[in-house]
């Protein structure tokens, strides 16, 4: 669905579980495409703040929130609570926008995987990235083999956490603690899902992952990351080194791929796709569009509404995120024991690493 008008689903009661930043930009954008829906938040303190949020009523208990009867929900409170407000939602029929990550570890996220599937609810992820048009375009130029077949992959991103969320202290930032499930990798794990989405599932990976810098936070700041994709079993694994940091100053978000026939990258910051072909002499640019603020998430509101008229399973589903959650997992564990983890081989659980 293209443009900026409203879909053509009418929601008329719509949850939104946390009012963090993250929380009031879903508030917003529901306002603008559901101008006449009644909206409800709940989060657990006080509910005199709610001026200028769009949001019409509040509540503190996931039975007060049932007791609404919304038709549908986004849960972007902390990941650790993820899941105990998102399985009773779909429990009750509640279509369900989940904030990346899907939970903090993987424990009880098949529960709430098969909870959507038995109640024919949408369980969709909020990965907005892969509705940006300018990754849509760099997808779609590497499976096309603009650049033949690909022999390897950078991936990078950074950016500096104390100014990330400005007027806010990131010390008290969910990404920068263990118990609100923070830490590189899940708060920075889009990189993991568009990655999987271009090239395949992971086989094997290694890792390291460390508290690198001076920051008042206790999680890793920095992930280094050697990934194993198969796209098809009859193809070699395409192996990916990817670094996720809190501490870059220059923020950076970027993905290389290296062909047979040349190379051709993404720059998200700029919305900038260019190709290096064999035997030019510089780059040349295939698209540029610069992001704009609301873009991908008009875009990925829109394709949520959309699902749950027609039925449609979500382009970003549950299981993609359950499937980033183990690649997060089996680099906590790589990191902590030193060697190359396989995929199948990682049991539920979140290890913590410093």
């Amino acid at each position: 669905m293209s443009g900026n008008s409203a879909p053509s689903v009418t929601v008329d009661r719509l949850l939104i579980v946390g009012l963090g930043s993250i929380g009031k930009r879903h508030a917003r954008l529901a306002r603008m495409l559901l101008p006449d829906a009644d909206i409800t938040v709940l989060r657990h303190r006080t509910c005199d703040d709610l001026e200028g949020t769009g949001i019409d009523h509040c509540v503190t208990s996931i039975s007060a929130a049932l007791a609404y009867r919304p038709q549908a929900a986004v849960i972007a409170s902390p990941a650790s609570r993820h899941l105990d407000s998102a399985i009773p939602l779909a429990r009750a029929g509640v279509h369900v926008l989940m904030e990346k990550p899907i939970a903090s570890d993987s424990l009880g996220v098949e529960k709430l995987v098969k909870s959507a599937q038995s109640h024919r609810v949408i369980l969709m992820m909020a990965y907005n990235l892969r509705f940006l048009s300018s990754l849509q375009y760099f997808r779609n130029a590497v499976r096309d083999r603009r650049v033949g077949r690909v022999l390897s992959v950078h991936a990078e991103i950074g950016q500096y956490l104390p100014t990330w969320r400005p007027g806010t202290d990131y010390r008290e930032s969910v990404s920068a603690r263990a118990e609100h499930g923070g830490g590189v990798m899940l708060e920075l794990s889009h990189e993991i899902d568009y990655l999987r989405w271009i090239f395949g599932d992971v086989q094997w990976l290694t890792a390291t992952v460390r508290k690198q810098s001076d920051l008042d936070i206790d999680v890793a700041d920095t992930a280094l990351l050697t990934l194993a994709f198969q796209p098809h079993m009859s193809e070699q694994p395409v192996i990916v080194s990817l670094n996720m940091d809190f501490v870059r100053h220059d923020t950076t978000r970027r993905c290389t791929v290296i062909g047979e026939s040349g190379t051709i990258r993404w720059d998200a910051v700029a919305g900038l796709v260019e190709i290096f072909s064999e035997g030019a002499a510089h780059w040349d640019p295939l698209m540029l569009k610069p992001p704009e603020r609301d873009e991908s998430y008009l875009a990925e509101w829109r394709h949520f509404l959309d699902c749950i008229v027609s039925g449609a399973a979500p382009a970003v589903s549950g299981e993609d995120g359950l499937a980033a959650l183990r690649i997060i997992e089996a680099a906590e564990l790589s990191s902590a024991t030193g060697n190359a983890v396989a995929l199948g081989d990682v049991a539920p659980g979140r290890f913590r690493v410093l």
